[in-house]
């Protein structure tokens, strides 16, 4: 969301600021790096977190992901895919056993 005082430019905001990044180890800042890629993941197990998609290609980034869920005793993987009209944020599909 814009800010009320803020020009909106018709792109989309990146300001991820106190947003948590996926796979960042507890003992090192979680907090987005400047300058880098992100895509915001939306529902299921990972729902929240930052994915840093930096030096993705464009195939890549319309694949969506397959991710770890961490402490998941199965072992089983998020499936999480662009949103067609959003691809700024990534939709739960479901969990995939490995």
């Amino acid at each position: 969301m814009i800010p009320p005082d803020a020009e909106d430019d018709g792109h989309p905001t990146t300001d991820h600021t106190g947003r948590r990044v996926y796979g960042a180890e507890w003992d090192d800042d979680p907090s987005p790096e400047p300058g880098h890629a992100y895509r915001e993941l939306c529902g299921g197990p990972l729902d929240g977190l930052l994915l840093d998609v930096e030096g993705w290609t464009d195939e890549q980034l319309c694949g969506g992901a397959y991710l770890i869920v961490p402490r998941d005793p199965e072992g089983r993987r998020a499936d999480y895919e662009p949103r067609p009209d959003d691809p700024e944020r990534w939709d739960y599909r479901g969990l995939l056993a490995c």
